[in-house]
């Protein structure tokens, strides 16, 4: 059996709009100016607290960063209704997570810095709950790189992380693969740059998602 993990934000749906617009939101309210685009795609897969810490130097969480993600919390459902801020599917990926799903030897799940609510609305919307059997997100784990959604995920299904793919477009994916002894695959398409991905330890790159099957072994 081999278990199969996809990171959600820039993998598989594009989210990026969505969450700088509430980011740039959150940062006017506590009076700072809106961050660039640029900053805010360099943290995305992080959990939001550290997210927010790192996007203004800080080198930990403190107050105000804990702060700002209850308001950034409080403001995403009504952002996300806005027209122009959903998070679509990226093109190929249903008929590749379809592919996959038809392999018996296969298992799939999410780990991701969303919330548990924000994933749920994810696979809901997109139609993924009927093939991901397990998932771990902010609410349940330290935030990526931590092995610990890697771990937990392999845990839970009985697979070990030799046998177990982490697929994402972060470098905090490609790290938290290789700290939990998994292969890691990074996505062309998502919001870091590919030489970035080779650095944090990718095992393989694709550049559209129809090549992700190829690189799982049966």
């Amino acid at each position: 059996m081999k278990l199969v993990l996809f990171d959600c934000d820039g993998t598989l749906v594009d989210s990026v709009g969505l969450i700088h617009e509430v980011m740039a939101r959150t940062f006017v309210h506590f009076g700072y100016p809106r961050p660039d685009v640029s900053l805010t795609k360099s943290i995305i897969g992080l959990t939001l607290d550290i997210a927010i810490a790192r996007m203004q130097g800080k080198t930990h969480v403190d107050d105000e960063a804990t702060a700002m993600m209850a308001h950034y919390k409080a403001i995403f459902a009504e952002t996300r209704a806005e027209a122009g801020f959903q998070e679509p599917i990226f093109d190929g990926i249903m008929p590749m997570i379809e592919k996959l799903a038809k392999r018996e030897e296969l298992l799939m799940g999410a780990v991701t810095g969303k919330s548990r609510r924000g994933l749920n609305l994810i696979m809901d919307t997109h139609g993924f709950r009927s093939h991901f059997i397990v998932s771990r997100t902010a609410d349940d784990c330290p935030s990526k790189p931590h092995p610990a959604m890697v771990s937990e995920c392999c845990h839970e299904t009985g697979i070990v992380p030799a046998d177990t793919v982490v697929i994402g477009d972060a470098i905090y994916d490609m790290q938290m693969a290789k700290a939990a002894g998994a292969k890691a695959i990074g996505v062309a398409w998502g919001y870091a740059s590919v030489d970035a991905l080779w650095a944090a330890g990718a095992d393989a790159i694709v550049n559209h998602p129809s090549e992700i099957p190829g690189h799982i072994p049966g």
